[in-house]
This record gives C-alpha cells, sequence and structure tokens, in this order.
C-alpha cells in the first residue's frame, strides 16, 4: 500500500514506516501532524486518484525531527569590475515517519 502525497510544493510517494525528508514544517518533535493533500492511494483493490486531492484520504505521521541541511554556496561575480560575493545558504528540513495512510 502506497500514497502520494503533496506538502511544501513537492509531491513524495510514500509508504507506511517511510522516513522522509520535507519542507520544513511548523510542528514540534515527537507530535504528529496530518496530511490532507493526498493525490493518489493504491493498495489491494487498485489504485484511486483524486482529482486533484482525494475527499476523506489521510496520511498521518511523525515528527523525528527538525533542521538544517548541507551548507550550499552561491558564488556571484562580474567580470571586470572586481565585484563577487559568496553565500552560504542551509536549507531548514523535517523529518517524519509515516505511520498510517487511510483512504
Amino acid at each position: 500500500m502506497f500514497a502520494v502525497i503533496e506538502t511544501g510544493g513537492k509531491q513524495y510517494k510514500v509508504t507506511e514506516q517511510d522516513i522522509i525528508f520535507v519542507e520544513k514544517l511548523d510542528v514540534a518533535e515527537g507530535e504528529e501532524v496530518a496530511f490532507n493533500t493526498v493525490l493518489a492511494v493504491s493498495d489491494n483493490n487498485g489504485i484511486k486518484v483524486g482529482t486533484p486531492v482525494l475527499e476523506g484520504a489521510k496520511v498521518t505521521a511523525k515528527v523525528l525531527k527538525n533542521g538544517k541541511g548541507k551548507k550550499i554556496y552561491v558564488f556571484k561575480y562580474k567580470p571586470k569590475k572586481n565585484e563577487k560575493k559568496k553565500i552560504g545558504h542551509r536549507q531548514p528540513y523535517t523529518k517524519v515517519q509515516i505511520l498510517t495512510i487511510e483512504g
């Protein structure tokens, strides 16, 4: 059984007990979060696809960690102008474990 959910502008294919990294959610560690924008659910009876979301479908997950990703460096440079700028960025994320898929 799997589901396709949408969060943070991205889509994720998840099964129960999966651990995924999503865009930062405003939820504390150890709490549960429900994803209501379920796009598709597959089980033994077949696949159900929403237009665009499935009504009544829900995926619940437990927040394991809130953190920041690896540092990415952005280097801007303009030739012959003696202009350069080095900027670092760390994208925040939330690590969740999928508990149940309903739908």
